[in-house]
């Protein structure tokens, strides 16, 4: 397999990233199905635009238009009866079922200790503090694309309902006559939402950031999907609060010649298979690693069903870099900051206080990051991009909302109020300032 490959010399340079966003390039078949549907030829940005547009002015007329569009279906109930997610649960097989209960059960258990408090500090000048209220409607998109994702439901329902948000709606794409697929119906049932509709695309993103006739408006929109979902949330943010701009999917595996070059090049794979776009970066010490991984992951990858996935992914967003220490090999990780970071080395614990930009990591060889995009307790929803610069994965803060309380008495208006008025004054507020004289004066 021909994947990209760093010496010592140029590994650090090669994976800097600055978290830069180039005008999406679309396959041909997109820019034709949307030259179909608008008339003529549209960028990523422009056809996004245009559908926001249309859904805020016309609401439900023009989400059923857009979801004949692209979806292929006719609907007239945009919102599904949970009648219809019990009944989904029933049906879906009961392995699956039991496995989709343990993930949520270990989601909700990791997300339950991240649960801030109120807090209040009673003084000589007053009580001071911070109130901690949830959101009150939380919207989250949950994608289809090549296969249908419940566990990202649940990812991002489950700690929306661990910080007390008021009612949770999920948007999904219906798959033609079919529908929504009975396992993302399921999932709702399972993370316990309010709401679930039958949308997709950014017209889901437009119909809860501006509220319709069947959907209503919501205070902040989550979850991953396509790129123009992650385009309409960046065009609604502001009239809502959005988690992340979510980019494709990047694990970076950092490993010496300690590691199982098997299991090396099976988490390479694991990436891949998400999408010819995922991101697999091998860092390591090793030359036996980094001269072996191509072929073991050929003779891996041949045995999977997505291998043309996986060989797309890896010939085109790969890299193997060999460099010569593992301080050289952390400064690599940090200058990409990956989504996921696998270490697999002697003493991975050793080299945690050196990580700065990850989204998540994953220690040693027994942590693989396909444990945590399901069952390990964590958000799989993370950012990616070389945002982990700056942001974090999906938690229960992400739901809650900070109220600073101030509780001043007439000790802090004789305290503090001189300084207060000083400031006032140098700013050209002499309001400000006369405020707090007028109590000064009756004090």
């Amino acid at each position: 397999m021909n994947i990209k490959t760093y010496g010592p010399d140029e590994a650090l340079a090669g994976l800097s990233r600055t978290g830069e966003q180039p005008e999406p390039t679309l396959p041909q078949h997109i820019i034709d199905r949307n030259s179909e549907i608008f008339g003529e030829v549209l960028n990523a940005h422009q056809v996004v635009d245009r559908i926001v547009t249309d859904v805020r002015e016309r609401g439900d007329e023009a989400i059923r238009l857009y979801t004949k569009a692209y979806d292929g279906r006719d609907i007239a109930q945009l919102e599904v009866p949970r009648e219809q997610w019990n009944a989904a649960l029933v049906r879906i097989d009961p392995e699956l079922r039991l496995a989709l209960e343990l993930a949520a059960d270990r989601i909700r258990s990791f997300h339950e200790k991240q649960k801030r408090e109120n807090w209040f500090d009673a003084t000589e000048l007053g009580m001071f503090g911070q109130i901690i209220r949830p959101l009150q409607r939380v919207g989250i998109y949950t994608p289809g694309g090549s296969a249908a994702l419940p566990s990202s439901l649940l990812m991002v329902a489950i700690p929306a309902r661990v910080a007390g948000v008021e009612e949770i709606i999920i948007a999904a794409p219906p798959r033609g006559d079919e529908g929504i697929p009975d396992v993302i119906l399921a999932a709702a049932a399972i993370a316990g939402v309010d709401r679930v509709f039958a949308i997709g695309g950014a017209q889901a993103i437009a119909a809860m950031a501006f509220g319709t006739e069947s959907v209503p408006q919501v205070d902040k929109i989550c979850g991953p999907g396509n790129i123009f979902v992650a385009l309409a949330k960046q065009r609604v943010a502001g009239t809502v609060a959005i988690d992340q701009i979510a980019g494709p999917t990047e694990t970076l595996v950092l490993c010496d010649d300690s590691a199982d070059l098997e299991l090396v090049a099976a988490d390479l794979i694991a990436q891949a298979e998400h999408d010819p776009l995922a991101s697999a970066i091998l860092v390591t010490t090793s030359k036996r690693i980094a001269e072996g991984v191509s072929a073991e992951i050929d003779a891996q990858a041949s045995l999977l069903p997505r291998e043309a996935i996986i060989r797309q992914s890896l010939e085109a967003q790969g890299v193997i870099a060999l460099v010569d220490t593992l301080g050289q090999a952390i400064d690599c990780a940090n200058a990409y900051a990956p989504e996921h970071l696998c270490l697999q080395v002697v003493d991975p614990w050793a080299w945690i206080p050196a990580v700065r930009n990850a989204g998540g990591i994953f220690v040693g060889e027994n942590s693989p990051e396909a444990l945590g995009d399901y069952t390990a307790g964590p958000s799989h929803v993370m950012p990616t991009g070389a945002t982990a610069r700056f942001s974090s994965p999906t938690n229960v803060n992400d739901f809650q909302k900070i109220i600073s309380l101030a509780a001043a008495n007439t000790l802090a208006i004789q305290t503090l109020g001189s300084a207060t008025m000083r400031i006032a004054h140098a700013e050209g507020l002499d309001g400000h300032a006369a405020s707090i004289r007028r109590r000064m004066d009756k004090n």
